[in-house]
């Protein structure tokens, strides 16, 4: 089962929330034969995803979540099914304000947070402001440490790089998992990650969202460092970095120590897309943090 649920963000943008996960037996939701109602997962997982991302990449990572938690995917400003708004909205504050404001018209506090890349700083700067609304935290993939505009240039270029319109989604998912000068390797799972994100249109394929748009909010957070907001991460935290991914062994120990309740992870023949190069694996880490963090409440 998949299901929309509309949220309202900061300043009114309207935000699209989704679950995967399979539906209760009518018996079970009515307190037919099979028992009473059955109560309601006690504690909420709100899973974010990176820049270019949207709820969907979630869908296997909800589905095994929610065999024991409330599991909901957003779609963030600008990204899947969500509202784009005008284009000074998508500031820090503004993403940090629809995690929030998603945490709590879905009922989901006290919420585990999961965040890949820009979606990872979201969790962990609404972790920082708002300590009573996070048990738990995990961090995959993203560098508390400025990037500067070199790193930003690269990306402009890679983005002029894109062959667009693709004819098929085969072409999208060889450019991506293949051809991609910006490639150490070849990743079929990145492929599959961007032919997500794509749109038919009538001259071939093209990407959901604007890449202009997707550079301005890249700006709102790569010049800046995040430690600060780090230390003042109060729950079990989980750093996790593929071995072959953007965040750094190095790095990622030192944020585990400036966490005042760290822990590290690191999945083997992983790059960035950590969740979609080896489920199996991000599963191996993730499940049992969130079972030993949450499980003084649960």
């Amino acid at each position: 089962m998949v299901r929309r649920i509309d949220v309202t963000g900061a300043e009114g943008v309207r935000l699209a929330a989704w679950e995967f996960a399979d539906p209760l037996k009518e018996t079970q939701r009515s307190g037919g034969p099979e028992g009473p109602d059955p109560a309601p997962p006690p504690y909420g997982v709100l899973l974010l995803h990176g820049l270019m991302g949207r709820a969907g990449h979630w869908a296997d990572t909800a589905r095994w979540l929610s065999a024991r938690y409330r599991a909901v995917g957003l779609d963030q400003r600008g990204h899947g099914r969500s509202e784009g708004p005008q284009e000074d909205a998508f500031g820090r504050e503004e993403f940090v304000a629809d995690a929030e404001a998603a945490v709590e018209q879905l009922g989901l506090a006290p919420v585990a947070l999961v965040g890949h890349a820009m979606g990872a700083l979201t969790a962990w700067q609404l972790a920082a402001r708002r300590p009573d609304l996070v048990r738990a935290l995990v961090i995959c993939d993203m560098r508390a440490s400025a990037l500067g505009e070199r790193s930003q240039r690269e990306w402009e270029e890679w983005y002029a790089s894109w062959p667009v319109p693709f004819a098929t989604l085969a072409d999208v998912r060889k450019w991506f998992g293949e051809d991609d000068p910006t490639l150490e390797r070849p990743r079929a799972s990145r492929g599959d990650f961007f032919a997500e994100v794509m749109a038919e249109s009538p001259d071939g394929w093209r990407p959901v969202f604007r890449r202009e748009q997707m550079l301005r909010v890249r700006e709102t957070w790569v010049h800046d460092a995040h430690w600060e907001e780090l230390a003042q991460v109060q729950c079990p935290t989980l750093v996790v970095r593929g071995l072959d991914g953007e965040l750094g062994r190095a790095e990622a120990q030192e944020m585990v120590r400036v966490l005042p309740r760290g822990i590290y992870a690191e999945v083997p023949d992983a790059g960035h897309l950590v969740h979609y190069d080896q489920p199996a694996g991000w599963r191996r880490v993730v499940e049992p943090f969130l079972q030993a963090a949450l499980a003084d409440h649960s």
